[in-house]
């Protein structure tokens, strides 16, 4: 199949602006796909920069870059130009180090982590692991949201690997990382039965926050107040409180802040705020809050001159 000349320049021209360019689905905050959210996290491990084009927002860029590059799936990494491959294959090399020397990285810690196991929690996972045959070890991965998969893969003796109470984990480079520390356990109570894993890594919840004490905060300057919605909706009803927004380039310049800043996330009446509190818990912020009820309930506890809709 060939590719139209003008699309053709479209793509070879993002190449040319952008050393490392992934074509994903959705964007690195808020990955519209597992595999994407797989590929952003490698880069975002190894600590690279890199461009993204979202391809559900242009059809042209998604089925033309299948063609530009021979490559039928998203998502798509490319270096100085040259395809590198998806998820799986950013994986590996990852792993071997040889992506970090692609992208003119340091070659990155494959430490072990400190991994504790409690008795209870080996006993059924020896009971498994025999059950699966010789040859076989336990990954896990833990993803950048700190939630944790176990998977029964075959032994690789070149992963990061971490030997315990007769088992075998094994880690790829940044779930190694989020479980330094951790400690795996079994439960057997009102919550269920099954493996649980306390994590000192991961970030605090997102907490509410009542719409009085966000309108304090953020009049004190001690915490940054986003309201989320779209610029026809705040211009039926907004906040008299300094507020900050996605327009433009809002959400990039949020995601730039330190990531101990307090932010607090305020839509309509709470769904979507809390949407958008998540995904920036996700990046690493530690200081989370969804303002409960949103701007509905702020003009009925806070400010009765802002319109309800």
């Amino acid at each position: 199949m060939s590719l139209d000349p003008a699309l053709r320049s479209r793509i070879e021209s993002l190449l040319q602006a952008n050393r490392v360019v992934l074509f994903m689905k959705g964007q690195p905050g808020m990955p519209q796909c597992g595999f994407s959210a797989k590929a952003c996290g490698i880069l975002e491990d190894l600590g690279a920069e890199f461009a993204h084009v979202n391809v559900l927002a242009d059809p042209e860029i998604r089925e033309g870059i299948k063609v530009y590059g021979n490559w039928p799936t998203i998502p798509q990494l490319y270096v100085d130009g040259e395809l590198v491959g998806g998820s799986d294959i950013m994986e590996q090399l990852a792993a071997s180090g040889e992506l970090s020397q692609l992208l003119g990285l340091p070659v990155p810690d494959r430490t072990p982590p400190q991994v504790t196991i409690t008795d209870a929690a080996a006993e059924k996972l020896r009971g498994a692991m025999a059950e699966a045959g010789p040859g076989m070890a336990l990954a896990l991965a833990i993803d950048a949201r700190f939630q944790p998969r176990f998977q029964i893969v075959p032994r690789n003796d070149n992963a990061i690997a971490v030997e315990t109470q007769g088992l075998r984990l094994q880690f790829d480079l940044g779930s190694a990382r989020r479980a330094n520390g951790i400690t795996i356990d079994w439960v057997d109570d009102f919550r269920g039965q099954g493996l649980t894993i306390d994590n000192p890594n991961a970030p605090k919840p997102v907490q509410a926050l009542s719409p009085a004490e966000a309108d304090r905060q953020a009049r004190a300057g001690q915490l940054v107040l986003v309201d989320v919605r779209p610029p026809e909706e705040r211009a039926i009803a907004a906040v008299a409180a300094p507020f900050r927004t996605f327009d433009g380039n809002g959400r990039s310049e949020l995601e730039a802040l330190p990531k101990d800043t307090p932010l607090a996330f305020l839509c309509h009446r709470g769904g979507r705020s809390a949407q958008a509190a998540e995904a920036f818990r996700a990046l690493g912020f530690t200081r989370v809050y969804n303002v409960e009820g949103g701007i509905d309930r702020w003009s009925q506890e806070v400010d009765g001159s802002v319109p309800r809709y």
